[in-house]
């Protein structure tokens, strides 16, 4: 069962426990397997036809504010949710069970039809979009440094971490982030891996790190009211990163349906709505295409 009562920065985590939390109420399910021998459902067939017809789409997700949020009460909620949650209605489809794992899992997760979608904030890069059918972008977003108050090491940009050899940045392990040191060839003992949000907060207070990679806007939830520490301007040298929802190859009446909804969604104010309310602007998503996206090295 979901904890009750628990605040939004107690269930903050990208790459938390797995469990499915249903719209509507705290159940909590395996992510790893639902039969009896821990295999995952084979559910097989039409998976648009088959979600209108139980009037719910099974959603990975993570639980990272502004992208994704559970609350206390098991409401699957956040940027991507709300956002995926308008258009499957358009569809006919009224409800999501939203499945939290960790970022490394979702797209083998989806392909091993543990959900039929993911909404998380997984940003395109090359190597995903060869594995997924993305819609159109649903949200961009920047990435930031966290790093203590003043930021005594000078550290803005990723060149500015591998022009100091003695710098360490804590990102999530299997994330974006992650994928970005690496691709820039951040040597790999300056690169700390954490498993969460707080865990990335608590190294660089601990001096593990002296920085912790993250978008913009998720390190500005997690620093919330946070005096020690800082987050930076917008990294000039990270690459732009924008997220879709995720599709399985297969899927391709789901994907084209879905993105002809999204499109329509995205003329209404419904849309910009939802990103304002979580810190987006709808503005920052017009004429970035999936295609650019997915030239993202990575």
């Amino acid at each position: 069962m979901v904890t009750q009562g628990w605040t939004r920065r107690q269930f903050f985590t990208r790459a938390a426990t797995a469990g499915a939390v249903a719209l509507g109420g705290p159940a909590l399910l395996s992510a790893c397997g639902d039969g009896d021998d821990g295999e995952p459902r084979g559910r097989g067939g039409n998976t648009l036809e088959r979600a209108r017809e139980q009037g719910l789409v099974r959603v990975g997700i993570a639980n990272e504010p502004p992208y994704t949020e559970v609350t206390a009460s098991g409401e699957v909620t956040g940027v991507e949710p709300d956002v995926l949650r308008a258009v499957l209605k358009n569809l006919g489809i009224d409800e999501i069970e939203g499945i939290v794992t960790p970022y490394d899992q979702m797209i083998p997760g989806l392909q091993a039809d543990r959900w039929d979608v993911v909404a998380a904030g997984l940003f395109m890069k090359q190597s995903r979009c060869a594995e997924v059918l993305y819609s159109e972008p649903t949200i961009v977003s920047t990435e930031s440094f966290a790093v203590l108050a003043g930021n005594p090491e000078g550290i803005t940009t990723v060149a500015s971490v591998k022009e100091n050899s003695g710098v360490k940045v804590a990102a999530l392990g299997g994330a974006f982030e992650e994928g970005i040191l690496q691709d820039a060839e951040v040597p790999e003992d300056q690169i700390v891996p954490v498993q969460d949000g707080r865990s990335g907060i608590e190294a660089v207070k601990a001096g593990r790190a002296d920085a912790f990679f993250l978008p913009t806007l998720s390190l500005n939830d997690l620093l919330e009211g946070d005096d020690e520490m800082e987050v930076t301007d917008a990294v000039e040298d990270a690459p732009v990163t924008g997220a879709g929802h995720a599709f399985r190859k297969d899927d391709t009446e789901f994907h084209e349906e879905y993105n002809a909804a999204l499109a329509e969604m995205k003329e209404s104010d419904e849309y910009a709505d939802i990103l304002a309310e979580w810190g987006f602007n709808a503005s920052d998503v017009e004429g970035v295409t999936t295609e650019e996206l997915c030239a993202t090295e990575g």
